[in-house]
């Protein structure tokens, strides 16, 4: 494709500025795992596509990978497969090459959703799971108060349930996905009930909608949320969240069948 960033990358985001030390702050969460290991029911083989550094991939199937960063490709651990350069709206494989396939926090990146989930569709004979964000759940995070130019970049971003349903065709089903309080995967929901881990410029840079706000929405995030932690201020309104076992944000996994 063209207008790929220097390092790659295919989508919105701009992982050879973004990526680094990404892994660090975004590791795979068992729990949101097993709702996508299970949505691939069966299949022997699995594609992923935006994979990334590799999260979520199954490791006792014979994996695929496609992911168009150099710098996200470099970070996958020696464990799972070499991944191949490819973007998602131009997949180099056969019809039906694949028994499943997946795609996590990476739909909302592309800049053609139908074609990339209609390629998904098409080299996949069984399901294709895409765990992605409800955009019109967004707002129910504390982060709507603290940065809600972040969320209302992030809801623009985010593909509407509808038509990544539209897109993958056949039959459809969106699953809640509640998010564990120490989520490995730090995404901005994950640190719902820690919320001082958000003061770590590494973990915001981990979360690409930052990067699309201007630096003095960050600085100002840190200055005010720091503030009403070291007052009390957050915990006096928020503070049940730190001992809440799960939150139900706006996490799904759509799950489509042939």
């Amino acid at each position: 494709m063209s207008n790929r960033h220097t390092d790659g990358s295919a989508g919105d985001a701009n992982y050879g500025v973004i990526g680094t030390n990404y892994t660090q702050y975004r590791q795979p969460d068992p729990h949101i795992a097993a709702f996508i290991w299970s949505a691939l029911g069966d299949a022997k083989t699995v594609l992923n596509v935006g994979a990334g550094a590799g999260s979520y991939e199954p490791t006792d199937r014979v994996v695929t990978a496609v992911e168009p960063s150099a710098s996200m490709r470099a970070q996958r651990p020696a464990r799972l497969p070499v991944a191949i350069d490819a973007v998602a709206e131009k997949l180099p494989f056969d019809d039906k090459s694949f028994d499943g396939s997946m795609t996590t926090f990476s739909v909302h990146q592309w800049p053609d959703l139908k074609a990339g989930l209609a390629e998904m569709r098409r080299v996949t004979r069984g399901p294709v799971a895409v765990l992605s964000c409800d955009p019109d759940e967004l707002h129910r995070s504390w982060l709507q108060v603290y940065a809600p130019e972040m969320i209302a970049v992030e809801a623009s971003r985010y593909p509407s349930l509808a038509s990544i349903s539209e897109a993958l065709g056949g039959t459809v089903e969106i699953r809640p996905v509640p998010i564990p309080l120490h989520c490995t995967d730090g995404f901005s929901e994950g640190y719902y009930g820690r919320p001082e881990r958000l003061l770590d410029p590494g973990a915001r840079r981990a979360n690409s909608a930052w990067s699309f706000v201007d630096p003095s929405i960050g600085e100002r995030f840190v200055e005010e949320l720091g503030r009403d932690l070291k007052h009390g201020s957050w915990d006096k309104r928020y503070g049940a969240l730190r001992t809440q076992p799960f939150f139900e944000g706006s996490l799904r996994l759509i799950v489509s069948m042939p």
